[in-house]
């Protein structure tokens, strides 16, 4: 049995992914001191944020739940496909 896109996002071992808007994003960029370019990619067309909409140059925060610290966030610039 194959399971549709939008199951995927319910399962228990994918993490939440959520857009950041644009003024988190800027906060985020200056606090690291980094660019847009110098975030990790994700692909608009991954199973885990192909719902939220998301176009290039977006922010995707990735919350992951973690034995030892409870929970660790990441960070993703969205790139077209």
């Amino acid at each position: 049995m194959s399971k549709t896109k939008s199951e995927v996002t319910h399962h228990v071992l994918v993490p939440t992914h959520e857009k950041i808007s644009d003024k988190e994003k800027q906060d985020l960029l200056k606090r690291y001191n980094i660019t847009i370019k110098e975030l990790p990619m994700i692909l608009n067309k991954d199973p885990a944020i192909e719902s939220l909409m998301l176009k290039d140059g977006d922010v995707v925060k990735i919350a992951r739940a973690s034995r030892t610290a409870g929970e660790t966030i990441f960070y993703r610039r969205v790139i077209n496909a």
